[in-house]
């Protein structure tokens, strides 16, 4: 075949990859189409080996690149920096994969380096969750967040789960197109043909039928608690320039207060009476970051939190949850932390991205966000990035985090308490993280974002289905606040209930069913992702051995 053939053959099977897989991302109730996202690359790479093509690593670069950029080309609209860099370094290192997969076929042979391809991914990807610099929006499982019928069985394993379907299947298809091209498939006896096309179709419509006879057959039960989710809609990127903390606290406020015209006490002169219901739980969500004037070490002098708890006054039997760029002074004349900033003053200043729960009356819980965005958020090897840092003049953000999660609580006036988990934002990407506020004892879930930054693209569409995975992975409910939308309950089979528009101020309020029961894959964790791991290690081992067995032989 002639090189203009092959790089226009190229060209073309690296489009049909990037389209595959991009649409499951893009396109509700298309996660199935994953399932054979990867054969146009597979195929590229059997004709490269076949053919002897040069520098095919180029080809395999570019469709990792295509694929990235038409999923998360959003990101640039928050950064522009770190959107080409989320696009090109996350396809960088799918390509390493590949490539080293394509190494060891010169080192292994059979379907072993095929298999040594599936397990090296999931272990990168499970590593990845852990990774000091993080992005793993793109994990294979999340293909499925709009197709979450074909994937209630990951209550056992979690979206890795789903990344090794994909894999399975992929990889059990080429293999029927590999022996049919090279002439194996007419060797074979009919029973051999059966039992390959049975197996093929049995690991892909398998998963599919479990998952179907576990949605029919969940049921939840019934212990509801009540929730005002109040989407303010205020524009991030002129927050304070356009509009003081106060008229959005006045926003925010006026928005519950018209929702709530039935939990609230008479003010009638003589009239001492409670409405009807009060009594019941109600948790009024406000979004992340929906204030700045919190300090740590002060909490009851942040303006907002005085405001909050005198309009609950009003509100018997109701709590306020709510976000906020927090912040602790630290008085030192050394360093306290790396990440640490000096002030005029000469104190030091450490930032939090943080979620507050108060009641009106007891002192208020506070949940400082884990899993921080590169960069926007979090300077990674701050040791090392904090010097570069300080030298450009403090451009990277410096939040801390807790170590480990913990819980808000909700406390009624008769006795009654709610564990309740706040997952921040990006926190809902991390499906084995997540499972910590349910370990914790969270009965419930929220999430608070603020998905604003990216404007009207599939990034916020994407973030809002990722929270029905860990609905799935957990069993729990979800009541979800978004600043500009969109903001929904999500119930224990992933699937959302209600929403709010984008971009317009709105409240939804309803309730969502506590559930005290843990999942398998809360209970053990990531399996899939521990065996792959284990396994590729193996596989890695071998090739190690095989390599070095060459060497000596030559």
């Amino acid at each position: 075949m002639k090189k203009t053939n092959t790089n226009l053959l190229f060209a073309g099977l690296s489009v049909m990859f990037a389209v595959l897989m991009s649409l499951p991302y893009l396109v509700p109730h298309l996660g199935f189409l994953a399932l054979f996202a990867f054969l146009p690359l597979l195929v590229m790479d059997r004709i490269a080996t076949l053919s002897g093509s040069r520098h095919f690593w180029v080809w395999h670069y570019l469709s990792f690149v295509l694929w990235n950029a038409a999923t998360t080309f959003w990101v640039c609209n928050a950064t522009v920096g770190g959107g080409l860099f989320a696009v090109f370094a996350n396809a960088l290192q799918m390509s390493v994969i590949f490539a080293v997969f394509r190494f060891s076929k010169k080192h292994m042979s059979g379907p072993l380096p095929y298999v040594f391809l599936a397990v090296m991914w999931i272990a990168w990807e499970r590593a990845y969750f852990d990774a000091e610099i993080s992005w793993p929006w793109l994990v294979l499982g999340n293909a499925f967040a709009t197709s979450i019928r074909s994937v209630q069985w990951y209550e056992y394993t979690g979206a890795l789960g789903g990344s090794l379907w994909i894999w399975v299947t992929n990889l059990s298809v080429f293999g029927l197109m590999v022996a049919l091209s090279d002439g194996r498939w007419s060797r074979y006896n009919g029973k051999a043909k059966t039992a390959a096309v049975a197996g093929c179709v049995l690991v892909t419509a398998a998963p599919f039928a479990v998952s179907l006879v576990i949605y029919d057959n969940y049921e939840e039960e019934s212990d509801p608690v009540g929730f005002l989710i109040v989407q303010p809609d205020i524009d991030p990127y002129n927050k304070f320039q356009a509009m003081t903390q106060k008229q959005q606290n006045d926003v925010f406020l006026k928005m519950a207060r018209n929702a709530l015209e039935d939990r609230r006490v008479s003010s009638v002169a003589g009239d001492t009476s409670v409405p009807a219901g009060s009594a019941e739980p109600l948790i009024v969500l406000a979004p992340e970051t929906f204030t700045n004037d919190v300090v740590t070490n002060d909490l009851m002098s942040s303006r907002t939190l005085q405001s909050f708890n005198s309009f609950l006054q009003d509100y018997p039997g109701v709590d306020i949850i709510f976000g906020a760029s927090s912040y602790t002074y630290i008085d030192s004349e050394e360093r306290p932390s790396h990440t640490a900033r000096r002030m005029r003053s000469g104190r030091w200043l450490e930032s939090h991205n943080s979620a507050l729960l108060t009641d009106g009356e007891n002192y208020p819980e506070i949940f400082h966000k884990n899993k921080l965005v590169v960069a926007v958020e979090k300077t990674p090897y701050p040791a090392l990035f904090c010097r570069i840092d300080d030298m450009l003049g403090g451009v990277m953000g410096r939040c801390i985090g807790q170590d480990s999660v913990s819980l808000l609580h909700y406390r009624g006036a008769d006795g009654t308490v709610i564990p309740v988990g706040c997952a921040i934002c990006y926190e809902s990407v991390y499906g084995e993280y997540y499972t910590g506020y349910v370990r914790k004892g969270a009965e419930v879930m929220t999430i608070i974002t603020n998905d604003a930054w990216w404007g009207n693209t599939p990034g916020y569409r994407q973030h809002l289905r990722y929270a029905s995975l860990r609905a799935i992975e957990t069993r729990r409910s979800i009541a979800r606040c978004a600043n500009t939308g969109i903001s929904a309950f999500i119930n224990q089979k992933g699937e959302i209930v209600e929403s709010t528009s984008w971009w317009e101020p709105e409240v939804l309020r309803g309730s969502i069913n506590r559930n005290g029961r843990m999942t398998f894959f809360v209970q053990n964790g990531d399996v899939t992702g521990r065996i792959c791991t284990f396994v590729f290690w193996l596989l890695f081992a071998v090739l190690v051995v095989r390599l070095l067995l060459s060497i000596t032989r030559k």
